[in-house]
């Protein structure tokens, strides 16, 4: 039916996020997911119970808007005791609705008409249209092709007077690289005399291997002064649909955050902020997450030793990149569909994390899933 009205979209040149279509693909030819970075594997029993518990102990309205008081207590005292800074519970925490919700609310709080934003491509798909919908300008740097760090001279050009935000992401999805002491170093002086706020994405914080460090930012004193940083409970927990998250800034920061937030969705749902509580208490139950899913990199690794694959160091997060090109020499979106139809594995191309559709002949793979999954995946992919 034509409308009355001319829609006027904000973002003309977005359409259905690649997450979906290659959701509904996969469904339409049963293929296997090693797309989506969403574990097909049921979360801790505790967990679960301690929500249905939450319920039954009547926490079924909302919560208050930064969080309950008690999540945020934990959530203090776990990244003083990791990373040794104790940022204050009432006005420097805040619970929210997913680390998607943390994003937005930070980039909508804190970026105005007429600013630009640096990030790094490849990256999360939606960073640069939330940086558009305030009317300021995205700046994408490429990561290096070869092994996907920062050209930090390429970021020391772009900034000008209007630079308000640098949007870091280690571990970074979709690449699966980690920061270094070098890019903490370098970070440090681009930044130096600056008003440029750092939105600092970790949440992969606890998915980290060969024994690396996280670089958070609330590590470095100078940089935490500067820093948003957003992370995420559905990562670390395998309980991706509860949409829960949190937020860690200077109090003068988290309180325009909160401005927005507030608007948004007021606050993130009250059963789950009571379980991620009690589970905050016991530390395995995060700090085993790297030996786990470093143990299903591996895995999918060796399973895939005998493809024609070319795969890529995964040194963190819950991704590994492949590159085909060494066999054929289709676009990479074309290769991802023809895998969904002849193998029925769903993959991710990497194009889709570029604003430019850059193909580099590299699709990414999820390991995020239970070993069978891994393994027949893996023996699908060996066929091609």
């Amino acid at each position: 039916m034509q409308s009355a009205l001319q829609a006027r979209s904000k973002l003309p040149d977005v359409g259905t996020t690649i997450f979906t279509v290659i959701g509904q693909l996969a469904a339409e030819h049963n293929a296997l997911n090693l797309s989506q970075g969403a574990p097909n594997f049921a979360p801790d029993a505790k967990l679960v119970d301690g929500v249905a518990q939450a319920m039954r102990d009547g926490h079924n309205q909302y919560a208050p808007m930064a969080g309950i008081g008690a999540l945020r207590e934990a959530l203090s005292n776990k990244v003083e005791q990791l990373y040794g800074v104790c940022y204050d519970p009432t006005s420097e925490v805040t619970v929210i609705a997913s680390a998607s919700e943390g994003l937005y609310s930070t980039i909508s709080a804190l970026v105005h008409p007429g600013d630009e934003v640096i990030y790094f491509e490849p990256s999360f798909d939606s960073y640069a249209p939330i940086v558009r919908l305030q009317g300021a300008t995205p700046v994408p740097i490429k990561l290096s092709l070869e092994h996907f760090r920062v050209n930090w001279d390429e970021v020391s050009a772009a900034i000008t007077p209007k630079t308000r935000m640098i949007i870091i992401n280690t571990p970074h999805n979709p690449t699966a690289t980690v920061f270094s002491d070098a890019d903490i170093e370098r970070l440090r002086a681009v930044t130096r005399n600056t008003d440029i706020v750092i939105l600092s994405d970790e949440v992969y914080e606890h998915v980290i291997f060969d024994g690396a460090k996280h670089q958070s930012m609330a590590c470095y004193r100078d940089l935490a002064e500067r820093s948003v940083i957003v992370s995420s409970f559905g990562k670390s927990y395998h309980v991706t649909g509860w949409r829960v998250g949190y937020c860690l800034a200077p109090a003068a920061l988290m309180d325009e955050i909160r401005k927005v937030h507030q608007f948004m969705v007021f606050s993130a749902d009250t059963p789950m902020q009571y379980a991620f509580a009690d589970a905050l208490a016991h530390k395995e139950s995060y700090l085993g997450l790297s030996a786990f899913y470093q143990k299903k990199r591996d895995l999918l690794k060796e399973a895939l030793r005998e493809s024609r694959f070319e795969l890529l160091p995964s040194e963190g997060s819950f991704f590994m990149l492949a590159r085909f090109r060494g066999f054929s020499d289709e676009r990479d979106s074309d290769f991802v569909l023809r895998l969904i139809r002849d193998a029925q594995v769903a993959t991710i191309p990497l194009s889709a994390f570029y604003t430019d559709g850059t193909d580099s002949g590299l699709i990414r793979l999820s390991f995020s899933k239970d070993d069978a999954t891994l393994i027949e995946g893996a023996r699908r992919l060996c066929s091609i």
